[in-house]
């Protein structure tokens, strides 16, 4: 296929637009082997979605990665713990939430082609996509991990996550904080389908043609429904407060849906 020059060049993102008005991002840290999270990323992130935002021509984006073994490693944990001293993680967990929600909020469809690791924030900005894609590759491992360094998946994993697959399967994903392989992730939801890692971009065209997710998937659940129970982690909250949020969103989601037949 043929590709027209990129409009931009960011340093740690490429965007490439081909001849069939997709927007291609790809994910290429210089000089790593890495894809990783940190303010200057989240912040390339943006100016892209600006663009994507008023650029009237696109038909859908995809996001990728050019690493060989890693698609997002997740949010930078030197960052992290920077944030965490100086008190300002608040405000980079806030930053983080709203660009993956500028993401979810884009009137033309998104698709995530994963390839390698995707793991922490790395997942969930795929989960602010309509659709992933996997790769086969045995490199290719998914899941929130967070709970297990004692953090929270703050950037839609606790919200998003739920909605996508059921409260029930999003706690045991987030409590557990195991990384699952693509067939793995295939039955639990997580994924919509899995590709050949050579025919992963062309398949990820073909599903940007679904248009945008109209329904999240996710069996209908109520709070205190399943019998799934945070770990019991000596001086780690994570997991604890994660299950309150999870729960506070299918409580949310709940009202939301109640509201909206109502209306019908």
């Amino acid at each position: 296929m043929k590709v027209m020059p990129a409009v931009a060049t960011a340093p740690m993102i490429r965007r490439e637009i081909a001849d069939d008005h997709i927007c291609l991002l790809t994910f290429d840290r210089p000089e790593s082997g890495a894809n990783i999270f940190d303010a200057a990323t989240l912040d390339e992130l943006n100016e892209h979605l600006d663009f994507v935002e008023n650029e009237a021509s696109l038909q859908g984006l995809i996001i990728a990665s050019a690493k060989k073994s890693i698609f997002i490693a997740g949010a930078d944990l030197k960052t992290l713990l920077q944030q965490a001293q100086s008190g300002d993680m608040r405000e980079f967990i806030a930053k983080g939430q709203r660009i993956f929600d500028r993401l979810a909020d884009l009137k033309i469809p998104t698709v995530a082609a994963i390839h390698g690791a995707s793991a922490g924030g790395g997942y969930e900005v795929t989960l602010a996509c309509d659709y992933r894609i996997a790769s086969d590759d045995p490199a290719t491992r998914m899941g929130l991990p967070e709970t297990t360094l004692g953090l929270i998946p703050a950037w839609g994993g606790c919200t998003r996550l739920p909605r996508l697959i059921g409260v029930e399967k999003a706690a045991e994903v987030i409590l557990k904080g195991k990384l699952y392989s693509a067939e793995e992730a295939l039955k639990l939801g997580l994924i919509d389908d899995i590709a050949p890692r050579d025919q992963l971009l062309d398949h990820a065209r073909k599903k940007l043609r679904a248009g945008k997710r109209k329904v999240e998937g996710g069996a209908p659940a109520t709070p205190g429904s399943r019998e799934l129970a945070p770990p019991r982690q000596t001086g780690n909250a994570a997991p604890e407060r994660s299950d309150q949020i999870i729960n506070k969103t299918v409580s949310i989601s709940s009202i939301s849906v109640k509201r909206n037949r109502r209306r019908t």
